[in-house]
């Protein structure tokens, strides 16, 4: 693939470092020293100016790139730079934001606006491999769904619920909740309608917060048993994590120093104590019973406190600690110190980058579950394509794949057997690997 880096920062570098081993890649960057040493090291080719300037665009190549990445360290530059090359004639186009204004839609919607194909936000995806690793043992990796309004939630089928041993399609969840893929031993598979549950199954219910919470009873007898989280920081990456745990099987307690942003905190979640104290303090860790937490994450945005917050909490007895740290070399030391999980800005962006890294109508695809061989795609919808033909009863989808939801200018829903896909759709399904190509079959234009 051609691929053209805007920016080449530690995470621009990184990436193009990791992609051109095996794809053909061409960097901007305005610092000339930093152009030199990359076209020096790297088997990049590497120009020198302004990642929005159309001139240098054009040269680096975007009229024929596969993608742009635009990772600066300015979201104007990003925006307009990956705006520019994808009117120039490059296939994807990806543009990083640190701003989280620039992310929410209900004021203005600036990745339609730039016609992108997607807004990248660091902390966000900080947060998401942290929730991750929070809740590990967990079998499916729910993390991998983020679709507007629509969450997934893992729920285990209890002993003595209505839902062991009865097929899905008797169960009257609604029109607004499904079950979208089960683990039950090592198998992932997803879910149909003749498909029964039994004791044990580990299930992913796709839908609103409230609609899945008004099912759950279905499935569950009792609610599970509340984990203690505790994170220190609440900068974007905290509260990202903060909203992600948030809910019935967490009890999260957040530590921040700053008494405006804890105000901030404590008014956008509900469900989250905000404690206002320096993270760096033993005897405020203390205070706050990190020595019995289930889970201690540290992402103040500095290194050396997110290292010493984590070897207080593992030493006061946190059963896991986690840190976010900027440099990927600490993570040998990080190690030795018994931090149990180290999330680095390279290593995040890096696996999104690698699903992203897809051709024809494919936008994205990630594993649902480790070593699994179901897996997240977003598709695109296309004129004349046989997905928009019929409604989806009638289209022919593959046994082992499912459309879990479709967005449509920006709202997500969740499709019915009578609902029809129209041109401009964005489809998110769960599919097998067995099921990949029959289900793009139904994606790509007829002759």
């Amino acid at each position: 693939m051609r691929i053209l880096i805007l920016g080449a920062g530690t995470i621009g570098a990184s990436i193009a470092e990791f992609l051109c081993q095996t794809h053909r890649v061409s960097l901007i960057d305005c610092d000339h020293e930093t152009v030199e040493r990359v076209n020096d090291t790297m088997d990049v080719r590497a120009l020198c100016g302004s990642a929005a300037d159309a001139v240098l665009l054009f040269q680096a190549g975007a009229t024929d790139a596969d993608l742009c990445l635009a990772v600066t360290n300015s979201d104007e530059v990003n925006l307009v730079g990956a705006s520019v090359a994808k009117a120039m004639g490059t296939r994807r186009a990806i543009a990083r934001v640190y701003s989280p204004n620039l992310l929410d839609t209900s004021t203005f919607d600036y990745r339609r606006h730039f016609k992108l194909d997607y807004l990248v936000n660091l902390e966000r995806l900080a947060a998401l491999d942290l929730a991750r690793v929070a809740r590990s043992p967990g079998a499916l990796s729910i993390e991998t769904f983020a679709v507007a309004d629509l969450e997934m939630q893992e729920i285990v089928v209890q002993r003595g619920s209505p839902a062991v041993d009865v097929p899905l399609r008797e169960l009257r969840m609604g029109r607004h909740v499904r079950v979208g893929a089960i683990s039950r031993g090592d198998k992932v598979f997803i879910a149909g309608p003749e498909d029964a549950l039994a004791v044990g199954d580990h299930i992913a219910l796709v839908g609103k917060r409230e609609d899945i919470d008004a099912v759950k009873t279905l499935f569950q007898t009792e609610p599970p048993q509340r984990q203690g989280v505790v994170i220190a920081g609440g900068g974007e990456t905290g509260f990202h994590l903060a909203r992600l745990l948030e809910g019935p099987r967490f009890n999260v307690i957040l530590m921040e120093s700053d008494h405006d942003r804890c105000e901030f905190l404590a008014s956008h979640l509900k469900g989250v104590t905000v404690v206002c104290c320096d993270v760096r303090s033993r005897a405020a860790l203390e205070e706050e019973r990190v020595g019995s937490a289930d889970f201690f994450a540290a992402c103040t945005g500095d290194d050396e406190n997110n290292i010493l917050a984590c070897v207080e909490a593992k030493e006061l007895g946190a059963q896991k600690v986690a840190a976010v740290v900027a440099r990927s070399d600490y993570r040998y030391i990080l190690t030795k110190l018994g931090v149990d999980h180290v999330t680095t800005p390279p290593d995040v962006v890096r696996r999104e980058v690698e699903a992203h890294l897809t051709t024809g109508v494919v936008i994205a695809r990630k594993p649902f579950a480790p070593g699994s061989k179901v897996f997240v795609m977003e598709l695109e919808v296309l004129p004349g394509t046989p997905i928009t033909q019929h409604v989806l009863a009638r289209v022919g989808l593959p046994r082992q794949c499912q459309i879990a939801a479709v967005i449509r200018e920006d709202f997500a829903i969740l499709p019915g057997a009578d609902d029809r896909m129209k041109p401009g759709d964005t489809v998110v399904a769960l599919v097998h690997e067995s099921a990949v190509e029959a289900m793009l079959a139904l994606f790509e234009p007829v002759e």
